[in-house]
């Protein structure tokens, strides 16, 4: 074994290739991202392969295709990713799987760049597969090899669900050899499986009930979930990432409870549950988010005639991350124990709106939309950088609810306002799940603007690559597709413009609003902050001209202007050189 320090994510990559996994397939969305990169990084050292599919769908069904085949394969995306990917799962359950498969469903307590919260030990209930959770780097790694095991084993997928801080945080990991030993793909035919028919259907899924039954009994010896001895007659459960913060808050409050770790939530292994309650008078059950494991001892509790009182959700909050202060917290009102809090330093952190960058070209894409328009249309938006595209000054985002959800909401506002639609995605998530809504708008005679912001790069998450780029994730010359000429094929009239030309962008959206049909444009300059760009000559105010209108403040919102001694300034280490200033400065104070 060797010893490295590891974030959660590089953990679960390298656990990953431990287990002999050789395909790798992913869309990246935070928590998650740094899985796929880690093992993209190590992947052709060790004989694997690693992809950024398309979207998490297609990412589940490429590790289905290579499980399948009898190879090992790991899927990663964040929760939100698994609702993409649902429908494919719910019925993968029923088939089973040949070489082991781990879906990496990477949960967001807080939704700190996700639009909801939601609690994914929910979906692997509802699908039926087993739900693994770990509470440290060290765990993530060591449940993604008894993942893949278990998988096996029962021939089931497994889904492993680590949280932010789990993914993010970083710790001893003791690691093994990785020696992957090459399977030969060999898919054997098998329709009554394979082919997932009503008549075939209804079979697997009782055969899937009988498996979990015996998946039920399997783990009640497994030592992910285990007890700690203790003082006193309430007992506390927690679960997952929630540990750390737990024991924290123990030793701050100098107490020493019995404890059950559970470390798989689907399915609860009842007997070591029952084992561990019989005797108390109180559980505590601290788990983020959902009651999930709650109202599984709930149910436990009243079939077994059990007299103890269970506090969970009644005393813990339901939304949002925990952490070491507020279990402490919780924990000392309900045990009656006095903390000494120290006294918060005085310190003032000043809110700050959340901005694109300085030379973004979504900025100016959005300025000319905004222009063009005076704010009098209806912007159905989506989720990336441009999202930002919401706050004053520019205020050109009315919507966000998925990916590609913009055209999509953009045809049903077509069909119920009489008002310009002006609908927004980036190019990374048009690839995603933007197609299929564009084809609506079409068939359907929906009069939208629908404007791809091409950044030539999946930003958000890291520079991440797409099929629109040239390089794969390993690297390799990518099978890159051309945006405009698949909304060409689609006989939609498309135009690409330079996002940073804003007159071009103003004349494109005037075109667009003034057509009688769906209308396309492509936006297209690299984010500014992609390796190899090159970079332009910056901006400067000549302070004598400028008259202190603030407009070029005023209406871009660029983090690189201020206002000081009386007139405009331009920040140097900011500037990126994108010339929006300098078009909106009606005396031309603003030069290169």
């Amino acid at each position: 074994m060797k010893r490295e320090l590891l974030m959660g994510d590089e953990a679960i990559a390298l656990a990953a290739f431990e287990a002999g996994v050789e395909v790798v397939a992913a869309y990246p969305g935070t928590p998650s991202t740094q899985i796929p990169e880690t093992a993209a990084r190590f992947a052709k050292q060790y004989g694997a392969y690693v992809e950024f599919s398309t979207n998490e769908k297609v990412a589940l069904e490429v590790g289905i295709g290579a499980s399948w085949s009898g190879k090992r394969a790991l899927v990663t995306m964040k929760h939100v990713g698994v609702n993409v990917a649902s429908d494919s799962l719910m019925t993968l359950a029923y088939t089973g799987v040949d070489g082991g498969l781990v879906l990496v469903s990477a949960d967001e307590p807080d939704c700190h760049s996700s639009q909801n919260e939601q609690d994914n030990r929910i979906l692997a209930r509802f699908a039926n597969v087993p739900c693994l959770e770990p509470s440290s780097p060290q765990e993530a790694r060591d449940m993604t090899i008894f993942a893949y095991d278990l998988s096996e084993l029962f021939s089931i997928p497994v889904i492993l669900r680590p949280t932010t801080r789990v993914c993010h945080a970083r710790g001893d990991v003791e690691l093994g050899e990785i020696t992957i030993k090459k399977r030969e793909g060999k898919f054997t035919k098998d329709v009554n499986r394979y082919v997932a028919i009503p008549a075939h259907a209804r079979v697997l899924h009782k055969k899937l009930l009988e498996k979990m039954e015996k998946i039920r009994e399997f783990i009640e010896d497994s030592n992910l979930d285990y007890a700690i001895p203790g003082e006193g007659k309430t007992g506390i459960i927690v679960v997952g990432g929630s540990f750390s913060y737990l024991m924290e808050a123990l030793n701050a409050l100098n107490i020493n409870p019995p404890l059950l770790k559970i470390g798989i939530s689907h399915p609860l292994a009842r007997n070591k549950v029952l084992a561990f309650i019989k005797d108390l008078d109180k559980v505590i059950v601290v788990e983020e988010l959902e009651p999930v494991i709650e109202n599984d001892i709930k149910i436990l509790i009243s079939e077994s005639q059990l007299n103890l009182k269970i506090y969970g959700k009644n005393i813990f909050p339901r939304t949002g991350e925990f952490s070491t202060e507020l279990v402490t917290e919780i924990l000392s009102r309900f045990f009656r124990i006095e903390v000494s809090k120290e006294q918060p330093k005085n310190i003032v952190i000043p809110n700050r709106t959340p901005l694109l960058c300085a030379g973004c070209p979504h900025r100016s894409t959005f300025y000319a939309i905004k222009k063009v328009t005076r704010g009098k249309a209806i912007f159905p938006s989506d989720i990336g950088c441009y999202t930002l595209g919401f706050p004053r000054p520019l205020q050109t985002v009315d919507t966000c609810i998925s990916m590609g959800g913009s055209f999509g909401i953009a045809c049903g506002f077509a069909k119920s306002l009489n008002e310009p639609i002006v609908a927004t995605l980036g190019d990374s998530t048009f690839f995603h799940a933007g197609i299929p809504p564009l084809i609506n708008a079409k068939y359907n005679n929906s009069k939208i603007v629908a404007v791809i912001l091409d950044n030539l790069t999946t930003a958000m998450t890291g520079h991440q690559p797409h099929p629109g780029t040239q390089l794969t994730a390993m690297g390799d010359p990518a099978g890159s597709v051309s945006i405009e000429k698949l909304i060409a094929g689609m006989d939609i009239p498309v135009e690409v413009v330079n996002a940073l030309d804003v007159k071009s962008v103003e004349d494109a959206v005037k075109r667009g609003i003034e057509s009688k049909q769906v209308y396309a444009i492509v936006s297209r300059a690299p984010c500014v902050l992609l390796k190899g760009i090159e970079k332009k000559p910056i901006y400067r105010v000549e302070a004598s001209m400028c008259r202190a209108c603030k407009a070029c403040i005023k209406l871009s919102g660029c983090p690189g202007l201020e206002f000081r001694d009386g007139h405009s300034n331009i920040n140097s280490a900011i500037c990126t050189g994108c010339g929006l200033c300098a078009y909106i400065c009606p005396v031309e104070a603003i030069v290169r």
